[in-house]
């Protein structure tokens, strides 16, 4: 574990994993939690011989709490600056939600460029664009980001409960078997990061228009999608991205929440590694 510094002054915690020499898997976590909601997969991917890495996105975690730069832009150019000082070649890029947009952007301008990604996988991520527009009508109203925003800055604390014991993992589903130490790790993450990051992260998720990206991304990338996610649609994401992608694979899961990754990380884990061997 350690820092990489940016060239704007942000020190970005990372974990790094695994022998030096092996291929490197980076994760990319969703807002607006840490490295940490990658443990599963990581002990996963290190007990099959990868070497494998995750960073706090700036603002969340234990990286700096800066006021400025949440945005995809320094979000990539971010994990850009922790895969340079690793010097990870040959890397594939996995992305949850918001990760799923960084992805998007980091491959598209930063690791097809460099030379250094060989494959890419989105996770219940966000692209193309989330917020309903003229352009976008399926999307969703800005209204229901705005109460996002509201809900953050009058009690984040008790915001972050009520996503984590509803939505995000389809505990408020008839007949779900809720599991509090769950919640609790995504209420700890959450609470973990800056309020200012998370503020600003949600503008960053749900309006950054990220078709452009998806379209100049020509590695095999993995779309990975549960069919009863709450939080970032199937229809408004995974099903646009997939038309997009050059050379794209989509796999969705029949009544899996977009906290599939943590609830049924047996499912997740073998897929990935076989589109990662393959």
């Amino acid at each position: 574990m350690g820092f990489v510094t940016t060239k704007d002054g942000v020190e970005i915690f990372y974990k790094d994993w695994g022998p030096k020499d092996a291929q490197p898997l980076v994760f990319h976590h969703g807002w607006p939690l840490s490295a940490d909601d990658w443990d599963t997969q990581m002990l996963f991917f290190l007990s099959k011989g990868y070497r494998v890495i995750a960073h706090d996105r700036r603002g969340h975690g234990r990286s700096t709490q800066v006021s400025e730069g949440h945005d995809m832009d320094h979000y990539a150019t971010d994990a850009f600056a922790v895969v340079e000082a690793l010097d990870l070649k040959k890397a594939v890029h996995i992305g949850h939600s918001t990760g799923g947009g960084e992805v998007a952007r980091y491959v598209a301008k930063h690791g097809e460029p460099s030379g250094r990604t060989v494959k890419a996988v989105l996770v219940s991520a966000v692209p193309p664009i989330m917020v309903k527009s003229a352009a976008n009508p399926e999307g969703l109203p800005i209204e229901v980001f705005d109460g996002f925003r509201a809900a953050l800055a009058a009690n984040r604390a008790h915001f972050y409960h009520e996503v984590a014991a509803g939505p995000f993992y389809g505990f408020n589903r008839d007949g779900a078997k809720v599991d509090e130490s769950v919640i609790q790790n995504w209420w700890r993450q959450g609470m973990a990061g800056g309020a200012k990051a998370h503020y600003d992260g949600i503008k960053a998720f749900s309006e950054t228009d990220l078709t452009e990206d998806v379209k100049a991304i020509s590695v095999p990338t993995l779309v990975l999608h549960g069919e009863d996610d709450q939080i970032v649609p199937i229809a408004d994401s995974a099903h646009k991205s997939i038309k997009l992608l050059k050379n794209g694979t989509l796999k969705t899961y029949p009544g899996f929440s977009h906290g599939m990754l943590t609830l049924n990380a047996d499912v997740l884990n073998a897929d990935l590694l076989k589109f990662i061997e393959t």
